[in-house]
């Protein structure tokens, strides 16, 4: 089913995304499910399908470094890619679907009880957590870190990442530039559904500082301004 790009571009099932680059099929084989994404783009600059790595390879790629750290994401099952007098052609990654789990972005739009017990948005604050600085520690920045690609099981939480196809490795104030931008893409939506109190919690949590130094005061500024005058 997955043996070959021209299988896997064949494949029918139910669209749950689409853009410009890619789509993203589920499909169900033999009683378990997967996610598709297809790529007929290589990336939003058209050098990419040349130069540098195509967004289904970054993609593919980061999920495996995810795994290698330690951290929960779906599996990666399939991938490959094609290209055509040097350039990009198409490609496609598969992954399993990661069960009994819904976005985060998903609770937040629906008002979901668990974001008012408390206990349950620590637990979930600390993985998240974790999570961030597991990869800001290695100067890889995820690039998109929103609530919608952060996984949590039902019943006793569990975080899970996934979707990074823009995700890259920097150094230097260019990381340090990104490393506020994913604490802020958390906090775009942190904002109006936690309490300062907890979005202060989930801070320290990531710094494992016990108190706020000068530069975390600095980042924190930069992280609330990030945003302003574009939401």
């Amino acid at each position: 089913m997955f043996g070959s790009l021209d299988a896997v571009f064949a494949l029918k099932g139910e669209r749950v995304a689409r853009d410009p680059l890619s789509e993203v099929l589920r499909v169900r084989i033999e009683g378990k499910c997967y996610y598709v994404k297809r790529y007929t783009g290589a990336g939003k600059n058209v050098l990419r399908r040349w130069l540098g790595r195509p967004r289904v390879r970054a993609e593919w790629e980061n999920l495996m470094d995810f795994r290698a750290w330690g951290i929960p994401t779906a599996t990666v099952v399939a991938y490959g890619l094609e290209r055509r007098l040097g350039g990009f052609s198409r490609g496609a990654m598969i992954t399993e679907e990661v069960p009994d789990t819904v976005d985060l972005a998903h609770l937040a739009k629906t008002d979901d009880a668990r974001l008012r017990d408390r206990g349950w948005v620590a637990e979930v604050s600390c993985q998240v957590a974790a999570i961030t600085r597991a990869m800001h520690d290695r100067n890889f920045v995820h690039n998109d870190l929103k609530w919608r690609n952060l996984l949590i099981t039902n019943g006793p939480p569990r975080v899970y990442l996934i979707d990074c196809p823009s995700g890259e490795y920097w150094q230097g104030p260019f990381l340090r530039y990104r490393i506020i931008k994913d604490l802020a893409c958390l906090d775009k939506v942190a904002k109006y559904r936690l309490s300062r109190t907890q979005r202060l919690r989930f801070y320290h949590q990531y710094t494992g500082h016990r108190h706020l130094t000068d530069s975390d005061k600095a980042r924190i500024a930069s992280i609330l301004a990030f945003f302003k005058g574009r939401e």
